[in-house]
């Protein structure tokens, strides 16, 4: 596996440092991932597959210096709070990076470290406000809508980290020198949107008007979704005219009557009124196959076994049988994991991991004794 032999240490967090992390244990990494006490843990992490887990009590100095412990042993370590957490704490990155220089210090955070706003809190929606993108977001005549938390708290923050860390692996494989890594989900979420800024005032028709009345954001009638006989949903992608063409044609109309860039409203009307005639079913039977970028809007439990996503191993399942997404892009030489690894359980492996750091049986009672570790021996799948 590509990661094999990278040590990395992630503190809990809500999604897009599990996110950050799971990809990099899909890859190969032996990812620890560094919990509360139980009874302070927030929501359950469901994007711990293949992690292992320790559950460090971090107001007390014993846990602490275990902490710092493991910093030393690790090549990359993965931090998701507020700018000044860590440095409280005496965990900040050159008191990390000074025991150990070659470690990867990555801080996935809202606001990033510096600036007004690097100490207040956020969620995906307050990030994708500030940088801007949120506004082009959402349907004419409609407020502006967020697409789940996917933007700023998975692209721009876990996979935007993610790249971060193995840049600075790459970088560190000529120097021999770690590095911090500043992932800030405000600047990841305004760089995923390079390509909106880059034509929003160029003479192209795709950004530029006001939101929902753009080529891409629901403004043409031939990119958009439509509604089915059976309440269901056709997903129309036919932006180039020989696609345009193949649309018109499955929809049974005249092309010279329903040219592609007549008025749009009109068009919609047109091809609501016509989507609505037939099942999704239907629909996709007559569009398969003709390169009209037609396609049906599959439920989520319909992805998992669809052909075209069983051929190419795309959903993962648990030993439950459970489906979820696998690792991507694919790596054919180094492959990533091709089945759904367990979830660890908060403080499953504390004992284990505190036994590699060099702990003592006596050292370790103490330590569960006193609260400053805990364990947990309950798998969950």
């Amino acid at each position: 596996m590509a990661l094999k032999g990278v040590r990395v240490v992630e503190l809990a967090g809500l999604a897009p440092a599990p996110f950050c992390g799971m990809i990099l244990a899909d890859f190969g990494a032996n990812v620890i991932r560094v919990d509360r006490l139980k009874s302070k843990s927030m929501m359950p992490d469901t994007l711990g597959r293949g992690k292992k887990s320790i559950s460090v009590n971090l107001k007390e100095a014993r846990g602490v210096e275990l902490l710092r412990k493991m910093s030393v042993a690790a090549d990359v370590l993965i931090e998701p709070f507020r700018a000044g957490i860590m440095e409280k704490m005496g965990l900040g990155p050159e008191i990390l990076c000074s025991a150990n220089p070659g470690l990867i210090y990555a801080r996935l955070t809202g606001y990033g470290q510096k600036g007004p706003m690097a100490k207040h809190a956020g969620h995906d929606i307050n990030y994708l406000a500030t940088s801007g993108i949120l506004s082009a977001l959402g349907r004419k005549g409609e407020k502006p809508t967020p697409p789940v938390n996917l933007v700023a708290d998975f692209a721009g923050g876990s996979l935007t980290c993610a790249l971060g860390i193995m840049m600075a692996l790459f970088e560190r494989s000529h120097s021999g020198k770690g590095q911090v890594v500043d992932c800030s989900m405000v600047e990841g979420a305004a760089y995923l949107a390079s390509f909106i800024w880059s034509t929003k005032n160029a003479q192209l028709p795709l950004w530029g008007r006001p939101r929902g009345e753009n080529m891409l954001d629901s403004g043409a009638a031939y990119y958009d979704t439509y509604r089915t006989s059976d309440s269901k949903y056709m997903a129309v992608g036919a932006l180039e005219p020989q696609f345009y063409a193949n649309l018109v044609k499955g929809l049974g109309l005249d092309p010279s009557e329903y040219h592609q860039f007549t008025n749009p409203e009109e068009l919609k009307e047109k091809f609501t009124e016509v989507f609505s005639t037939k099942t999704r079913d239907e629909w996709t039977k007559i569009f398969d196959g003709t390169d009209s970028c037609v396609t049906p809007v599959l439920e989520m439990d319909e992805a998992t076994s669809h052909p075209h996503n069983v051929a190419n191993g795309t959903f993962l399942s648990s030993a439950s049988g459970a489906k979820e997404p696998g690792p991507a892009p694919s790596l054919l030489r180094t492959p990533s994991v091709r089945r759904s690894l367990p979830l660890p359980a908060i403080g499953q492996h504390t004992r284990e991991i505190l036994v590699e750091l060099g702990y003592q049986s006596d050292d370790i009672s103490s330590m569960l004794a006193d609260g400053v570790v805990e364990e947990n021996n309950t798998s969950k799948l």
